[in-house]
């Protein structure tokens, strides 16, 4: 007989529905106990270790929770009935009846065996993160209520790096960070408590990935000084039980700012010996440490362009000292001049990376992975793909994706980013090997680019930038966390699709409830599609504020700056001509087949034409529409889209727990609102550019401007930009005061939707109320950080009471208390009839 293993499972925290169990939280199964009746209930562990000691306590864990009763854990020779989890050389070795297929890295097979009266069913790893990921496979099979009667089913990762990169900086901060503070680090030191760590480990593992690099790209060099490696080695600890690698961001000067050197040149045998030093603490510390990512000559940061040295002398030299120990060190291709003449038409940001590093395929050492971003510009809303995909044949390489959404809403939208990522991975970049025949060829897609397919490199695969925080629910945005379980699951196998994505985590997160698998899939589904629409169509790019936070609209911010997100947008036209006849020449940077289907409007897909070119307002596009008149008409489509998210999700006010219902319907009415607010600063901006009217007679709400309300203390202003505000002015109030701003309603009576549209800067708290004859109706503080400490289209916010009765005559009244440096500044007010 075994000897049981002791699961202390009361030791695992059990948390209410807040989000923090993300898609791990084995809700029990419906006829759990009926359905998989015939899944052994002892677990037989071959083999020890942390990461195998994760995978037995993960099966107690699921299966205990979504089946009932109790789950046995043993260290014993197998006996059926049980289930046998080890890696393929212990399985083969010790159960009859099995023969596990060949697995690549960290792949598994779930099976039953057949050499007993009673089956075993057998997890089998190649090694013990595979043992790992067939676990979690198992218990999402369960949990998704699939059949495992006959299960024989091999997984394989698609790529060997499978990584997230972290913005972290050590005093707790994070860049791009909308979801609280580190989770690593604070006041110069990694945190005390770590448990918030193990357990997103876990949900990285749950996932396949494999790999997290903990700081921010844009690296304090402390973080591998001698005494801050015992520190990272504390994170590390953390991550390794579920076969997570710990990687460290550095920065490419530190030879010279923490080594005692007068320089940082590449090629200097000081330097070199500088980093091979680092490095080899690291690894006495740390010795399954994954290695280093590096950003260099980008955006300020020193590289190695200091001593006229290439990107291959500065990765080589750091790869060099990471070699002996296995390491990689993924250098960021997110290099270019952000001080570019804006006057000339032939500068292109978009040209950088390829101009950069083509020309140095072939010259890197094999331990280096060259990090490409999607898209050639900075994570956009639309963009191709990078043309360094197909032009790298000598070069590993890595897709660099982005589950913060820095440019798609920072997690205060929905933004489901699956189906952004399927459209660059599935694309074909149309090189490669010339096949023996035309029908043997395959398609050179960037997903099997970046696995290394079709060029035959060794190593490669996806990066994700990730911003997880000290928020409960990990991102700030319940929905958001649909894009880390999607690039996980995209990682392990691209070929997965957006709705099987969005169907499994929607299942896992909330419920296999008919009505919610249908609404939450949906309203996944149709974000990013709805999020292009009311922001940057047509490949135009968001028409965000690039120069600020990145986040509401700041169309005239992508022009005449040197970081190179231009639109061209005039009075005549719109879109950047980057063909190679008229051009930029960007588009000669892709293979000949790829370059003629951009090079002709004709050919251009429609929602990339001002990616690629120049176009007049009254260009016809293949929908039939012109270009202005699509503007126009996208931003109101994409704005309905968003407020019908709202009545979509209100539907499951009895189907989802209220504390994620409440959460989530919060997130969705105010996205309604700054959707409004896109439609309007982008319309009414095309509309004064161009000169060309919206030819469609929209019946919008009725507004009353605060500006022509009674003001009681209240000073009317310009906003700038002037279309960020309906009008483009608001009343504000001083601090100190206290202001009131009347209206007397004069329509028919009846019950309204009444929004109140005002702006929440982030240098203060002010106190709105809202009455109607003399009764509060709804009273608030506009204490949020929207990265704007003025009135604009970042910190313009809505806030809306639903089935308001209103009579003729009634009074509205809103009165505003500012404190700190907020004005309490108010839009206007929008009444509409109330939603059912």
């Amino acid at each position: 007989m075994g000897v049981v293993i002791a699961v202390l499972l009361s030791a695992i925290p059990a948390y209410a529905e807040t989000g923090y169990a993300a898609w791990l939280r084995y809700a029990p199964v419906a006829d759990g106990a009926t359905r998989y009746q015939s899944l052994p209930r002892t677990v037989v562990v071959l083999g020890d270790g942390a990461v195998i000691g994760s995978a037995r306590d993960e099966l107690v864990r699921g299966l205990e929770s979504m089946l009932g009763g109790r789950v046995a854990a043993v260290s014993a020779t197998p006996r059926a009935p049980a289930m046998v989890i080890g890696t393929a050389d212990r399985v083969g070795g010790a159960v009859r009846g099995v023969r596990v297929p060949p697995l690549k890295t960290d792949g598994f097979w779930i099976g039953w065996s057949s050499g007993t009266a009673a089956r075993q069913l057998v997890i089998a790893g190649q090694n013990d993160r595979g043992v790992l990921y067939g676990a979690f496979a198992l218990l999402r099979k369960v949990a998704l209520g699939e059949d495992l009667s006959r299960i024989a089913e091999t997984q394989e990762p698609s790529a060997p790096i499978r990584w997230v990169n972290h913005w972290d900086n050590l005093d707790g901060s994070i860049e791009r960070g909308y979801a609280g503070r580190s989770i690593f680090f604070e006041g110069g030191r990694v945190l005390e408590d770590l448990t918030r760590v193990r357990d997103y480990g876990r949900l990285l593992a749950s996932v396949g990935i494999n790999g997290a690099s903990i700081n921010n790209v844009n690296a304090n060099p402390e973080a591998i000084t001698d005494a801050f490696i015992p520190q990272i080695a504390r994170v590390a600890d953390a991550l390794r039980p579920w076969g997570v690698a710990t990687a460290v961001s550095i920065d490419f000067s530190s030879p010279l700012r923490i080594g005692g050197l007068d320089t940082f040149d590449p090629l200097d045998a000081r330097v070199a010996a500088f980093w091979k030093d680092r490095v080899d603490a690291l690894y006495r510390a740390i010795p399954d440490l994954g290695g280093f990512v590096l950003k260099a000559d980008s955006e300020g940061r020193l590289g190695p362009s200091a001593y006229g040295r290439t990107h291959a002398d500065a990765a080589n030299v750091i790869a060099r000292a990471l070699a002996p120990h296995r390491g990689v060190i993924f250098y960021r291709g997110f290099v270019y001049d952000h001080h570019m003449d804006w006057r000339n038409l032939k500068n292109d940001r978009g040209r950088a990376a390829y101009d950069n590093f083509t020309p140095l395929d072939g010259t890197f050492d094999a331990n280096v992975i060259l990090q490409i971003k999607y898209g050639p510009i900075d994570f956009q809303v639309r963009e191709p793909p990078s043309p360094l995909f197909g032009a790298l044949e000598k070069t590993n390489q890595a897709i660099e994706l982005q589950i913060t959404q820095e440019y798609l809403g920072q997690q205060r939208h929905v933004c489901f980013l699956a189906p952004l990522w399927k459209t660059i991975l599935d694309f074909d970049m149309r090189v490669g090997p010339p096949p023996p025949s035309a029908s043997a060829r395959q398609a050179a897609t960037v997903k099997r680019l970046v696995s290394g397919a079709v060029f035959g490199r060794p190593i490669g695969g996806f990066v994700a930038v990730s911003n997880v925080g000290r928020d409960t629910n990990w991102l700030g945005h319940d929905l958001a966390m649909a894009n880390l379980y999607g690039f996980g699951r995209l990682a392990w196998n691209p070929d997965t699709t957006s709705e099987q994505i969005a169907r499994e985590w929607t299942t896992l997160t909330f419920s296999s409830d008919a009505q919610v698998l249908g609404i939450v899939t949906r309203i996944l589904l149709d974000s990013w599609p709805a999020y292009e629409r009311y922001t940057g169509p047509l490949g135009a790019g968001t028409l965000t504020d690039i120069i600020g936070p990145h986040y509401g609209p700041g169309i005239e911010s992508s022009e005449r700056n040197g970081w190179g997100q231009w639109h061209r947008a005039n009075g005549t036209g719109v879109g950047m001509d980057r063909t190679s006849a008229t051009g930029t020449g960007f588009i000669s940077q892709y293979s000949a087949p790829v370059a003629a289907m951009f090079e002709s409007v004709t050919s251009t897909p429609d929602e990339l034409l001002l990616f690629f070119h120049h176009v007049p307002y009254g260009h016809v596009l293949h929908s039939g529409k012109t270009v202005i008149q699509h503007i126009y008409d996208s931003h109101h489509e994409g704005a309905a889209q968003a407020a019908g998210f709202v009545s979509q999700w209100r539907r499951l006010s009895h189907a989802i727990d209220a504390e994620r219902y409440a959460a989530v319907l919060a997130k969705l009415e105010y996205q309604a609102g700054h959707a409004t607010v896109w439609r309007d600063a982008i319309d009414s901006w095309f509309q004064w550019v161009s000169g060309v009217p919206d030819v469609v007679q929209r019946r919008l709400p009725a507004r009353i401007e605060a500006e022509s309300m009674t003001l009681d203390r209240f000073s009317i202003g310009e906003i700038t930009p002037w279309e960020t505000a309906s009008g483009g002015l608001a009343v504000s109030c001083r601090s100190g005061l206290t202001c009131v701003a009347h209206h007397n309603y004069g329509g028919a009576a009846g019950r309204f939707d009444l929004a109140i549209q005002y702006f929440d800067e982030n240098d203060g708290t002010s106190q709105f109320t809202v009455s109607i004859d003399g009764h509060d109706v709804e009273s608030w503080k506009a204490d949020n950080d929207f990265g704007s400490a003025t009135p604009n289209g970042h910190t313009s916010a809505r806030r809306t009471m639903r089935g308001v009765e209103l009579e003729a005559g009634s009074e509205l009244r809103i009165t505003v208390t500012p404190n700190g440096g907020e004005g309490g500044v108010l839009d206007y007010i929008e009444l509409a009839p109330a939603a059912p």
